[in-house]
């Protein structure tokens, strides 16, 4: 059987910014003749056979959740509507954007600090979960509704069982409260859900196992829902265009890479903050059977099709050395 193989180079990609022209061109077709418009739906057409029937899991997070304009906000939700209309069994799990840090603020609850970390009591979570489960969840749900979607939303309590988070800093054992790490998940109703033709929606909170909510990361909770379901593809929605090894050089880009190579680039610094917990769980998805893992910018026009459909895609990829494309 042959394989799809994708051109993918490290270096010579255009800039970030070339893309972002490239997408608003791709974007408005009123140029294009009717045989160019044919030749870009024949560009997809073997990635629509041959992901057809596989499992994407989209970590759906990123500014563009709380930017002022309703065409930005629901960018995202038209491509996952796409990827579910054309055979692809779409999981997203979301963050909380600023929802949380709002929500917070307008309860008053005091917060508190140990060692720079931020210490997650018994008031506060309530006032997370609720805001991830009751909130966000139903947002994002609603979003896609109107893309004509049909989306599940799922409290990642139902599906998530964690452990009380063990956090060291310098030697020292931090009680940070409610924040978990998620260990297993309840794959049983999620597939009930794909099977039954929805796209589940799920929350990063998770239970432990006497039933106590945690807060979790949600970059985390992503990479364990796509390793339990042996994921196809898991795809992190940025706020920049992906892995750079200058991010003040747009053409920096780092297209593609193997899951080995990935601890180098976090000792020399180049990737720092927060891409530390999306490639962390990215090895580790790949580890335990994600064929591949994608980093794409969240605000730029369809992205996500972009980098799935296209030969050269937009962002960056992290494979296994033994690739099962």
């Amino acid at each position: 059987m042959c394989k799809l193989v994708r051109a993918r180079f490290t270096s010579g990609r255009v800039s970030p910014h070339a893309a972002k022209n490239q997408f608003l061109k791709m974007i408005n077709t009123d140029h294009l003749d009717v045989t160019t418009k044919a030749a870009v739906l024949l560009e997809a057409l073997p990635y629509v056979q041959q992901f057809r029937n596989s499992i994407f899991v989209v970590k759906y997070g990123g500014a563009f959740m709380d930017d002022a304009d309703p065409a930005v906000r629901t960018r995202v939700a038209t491509d996952i509507a796409f990827l579910s209309a054309v055979g692809i069994q779409v999981v997203v799990v979301h963050g909380g954007g600023k929802a949380i840090t709002r929500a917070l603020a307008e309860s008053k609850v005091e917060t508190r600090f140990e060692h720079g970390l931020r210490v997650t009591d018994e008031d506060s979570v309530k006032i997370v979960e609720h805001t991830l489960n009751k909130v966000v969840n139903l947002d994002i749900c609603d979003i896609l509704q109107k893309k004509s979607a049909r989306p599940l939303g799922i409290a990642g309590n139902d599906v998530l069982v964690c452990d009380k988070k063990d956090v060291v800093v310098n030697g020292e054992h931090i009680d940070v409260g409610f924040v978990g790490e998620t260990h297993t998940v309840k794959t049983k109703i999620i597939k009930k859900a794909l099977n039954d033709g929805y796209i589940p929606v799920i929350s990063p909170i998770a239970c432990d196992e006497d039933g106590q909510v945690y807060n979790t990361n949600a970059d985390a909770a992503a990479g364990r829902v796509a390793s339990a379901l042996r994921a196809r593809r898991l795809v992190y929605l940025c706020d920049v265009p992906g892995l750079m090894r200058d991010i003040s050089d747009p053409g920096s880009l780092i297209s593609s890479l193997k899951a080995d190579e990935v601890a180098d680039l976090v000792k020399d610094g180049t990737i720092s903050q927060g891409m530390i917990p999306k490639t962390d769980s990215s090895v580790k998805a790949l580890r335990s059977g994600v064929h591949r893992v994608h980093f794409v910018d969240g605000e730029n026009p369809h992205s996500l099709l972009l980098e799935i459909f296209t030969d050269k895609g937009v962002g960056t990829e992290i494979v296994n050395e033994y690739d099962k494309r």
